[in-house]
């Protein structure tokens, strides 16, 4: 299949990320020659200088002249944190709740073209043409305020698409979920229901911030004479509030530290949420007051090392220096992929005599934003798709929804991977073509491919580390002076080191002894067998580059 132009009697589903993997959510639904994108986030990483990768959104770009639109149905960085790094290749309006909306503002005034951008505000269960689909905002709950499901509505049916969800009875910051809509929706007839598949392999219910707050109100008041540092998500607002909360009924005042948290406090207090909060006392002033008059509100949980957790740790915070009257409680679930760096962090507070309190130690003091098992077989039951599509998960998650959703009657699942163009259809939904996906990483200031050249040679330069050599041949040919070598990365040590570049001159010159055809021919041959020379000394063929200059 060549043309990806959708007909009008066309529904399509196209993930280009978030399916098959947790993270980098950007999905694409196609109608009568135009296409209507669903959220546009990042994941992070550690790779060679580049820790923001979002998915490449080139299939759309080839085809923007046909995207009538960005809908977002939360403001979780999985699902808005691309916006930033791909919205000036796209340049089509954004639509959000008042609360996401402000986050996205937020993040593109840093950029120059960012007062190009047109964010149009949705109310809360609002709905909005956009272009040929019929939107409508359907009110859930998370793990930050206002997510949304959104009912997508087109001549050939209506999908659900949940975005990130659970059912919480008691949510604490804003509204609960609109079940009463999304029965409606089911008893309209919903063709497709794609759904988060995050939490399939928990049993039950992911569990209430309600019961959450319980605890840490429990938590922080035993902890006498001790200073509290509560870290957490800066967008899970429930969780923060708790957190100030409980503070004020112990008579502690609370110091936000981290740059997300005053940006995240901000936005929310912009949207009308967190309205009847104390004033907050800023950081070298909490170091002044006893420890048990202070509670600490921190980002970091994650082991992130330029967050402000990961720097009081390493005491290269500026005020803030932890000793053995501190408490940290890590009020968030390790994320996939953390591990170590969170090891490391809870590590580094332990050895200066830091006392921790995970979920691991209390369950109480965290819930998941995502639907276990019990949740996701009610939103079936409600919504009553014909088919349904697991996504934001790998794809042992969404296979395992697909198994579930199956056996809870619903008629039809399809298992999408990034890049599987699915007919959204009753009668044969199915993969019909694939369209090339890949991931970008941003790179200083511009977008790179992650598996491209550049990033494949320093992939290279790290593990191996490199040799240049410089080399200058007189008229004749022969050597004017002695080769010069620069070897980065490469070390042997003591006399060793003297013999290893002994054994590259000593390659350089055989070269030239034994005569060439021309100096690309030389370069080759001096670059091959000094590959030869490291790989005999350190086992690893050390990316080399030549340069000979002729005077």
């Amino acid at each position: 299949m060549t043309n990806h132009i959708p007909g009008k009697n066309d529904f399509w589903f196209l993930p280009l990320g978030g399916s098959g993997e947790i993270g980098m959510n950007l999905n694409l639904y196609g109608h009568d020659g135009q296409w209507l994108m669903v959220d546009l986030g990042v994941t992070f990483g550690d790779r060679l200088g580049v820790d923001v990768i979002t998915p490449d959104p080139e299939f759309i770009v080839q085809n923007k002249d046909r995207l009538v639109g960005l809908v977002l149905t939360h403001a979780h960085e999985d699902h808005v944190g691309a916006i930033p790094y791909l919205w000036p290749m796209l340049r089509c309006p954004i639509y959000a709740t008042k609360f996401t909306a402000e986050i996205v503002r937020q993040k593109v005034k840093e950029f120059p073209w960012g007062k190009d951008v047109k964010i149009i505000e949705v109310p809360l269960s609002g709905e909005l043409k956009v272009g040929k689909f019929l939107v409508e905002y359907i009110t859930l709950t998370h793990s930050i305020p206002e997510p949304n499901a959104l009912a997508i509505a087109t001549s050939l049916g209506t999908v659900m698409h949940t975005g990130d969800w659970k059912i919480d009875p008691a949510p604490m910051v804003g509204e609960v979920t609109d079940s009463e809509r999304l029965k409606d929706w089911g008893e309209q007839g919903i063709l497709a229901l794609v759904c988060d598949s995050t939490n399939v392999f928990n049993k039950g219910v992911a569990g209430s911030e309600e019961t959450v707050r319980t605890e840490i109100f429990a938590q922080v008041a035993a902890q006498k004479g001790k200073r509290v540092i509560v870290a957490c998500f800066a967008s899970n607002l429930a969780r923060v509030e708790t957190a100030i909360l409980a503070a004020q009924a112990c008579g502690r005042k609370v110091c936000l530290v981290g740059r997300s948290l005053h940006k995240m406090v901000d936005a929310a207090q912009k949207s009308g949420y967190l309205k009847d909060i104390p004033p907050f006392i800023d950081e070298e002033t909490a170091m002044k007051l006893p420890p048990d008059d202070v509670l600490i509100l921190s980002t970091g949980s994650q082991g992130e090392p330029r967050a402000a957790l990961a720097r009081m740790a390493s005491d290269s915070h500026p005020f803030i220096k932890l000793d053995h009257r501190d408490v940290v409680f890590f009020s968030s679930r390790v994320i996939p992929g953390n591990e170590r760096s969170i090891n490391l962090l809870q590590n580094n507070l332990v050895r200066k005599g830091v006392h921790i309190i995970t979920s691991h130690d209390d369950e109480g003091i965290h819930v998941s934003g995502h639907p276990a098992r019990d949740e996701l077989m009610q939103m079936y039951e409600w919504v009553k798709p014909q088919v349904l599509i697991p996504v934001h998960g790998e794809l042992r998650h969404m296979t395992e929804q697909a198994e579930l959703g199956l056996s809870c009657g619903i008629p039809k699942a399809v298992i999408p991977e990034n890049g599987s163009l699915i007919r959204l259809d009753i009668e044969n939904p199915a993969i019909m073509d694939y369209v090339p996906t890949g991931r970008l990483g941003y790179d200083g200031s511009r977008m790179v491919p992650l598996f491209g050249p550049m990033m494949g040679e320093r992939a290279k330069l790290a593990t191996n580390g490199a040799v240049f050599v410089s080399v200058v041949l007189d008229r004749s040919g022969d050597l004017e002076c002695e080769p010069r070598l620069s070897l980065i990365g490469i070390t042997v040590g003591g006399e060793e080191q003297e013999h290893l570049e002994r054994d590259i001159v000593r390659a350089v010159r055989n070269c030239i002894h034994n005569g060439y055809r021309d100096l690309e021919t030389l370069k080759e041959e001096i670059r091959v067998h000094i590959r030869r020379v490291t790989n005999n000394w350190i086992g690893k063929k050390a990316p080399t580059e030549i340069h000979i200059i002729q005077v």
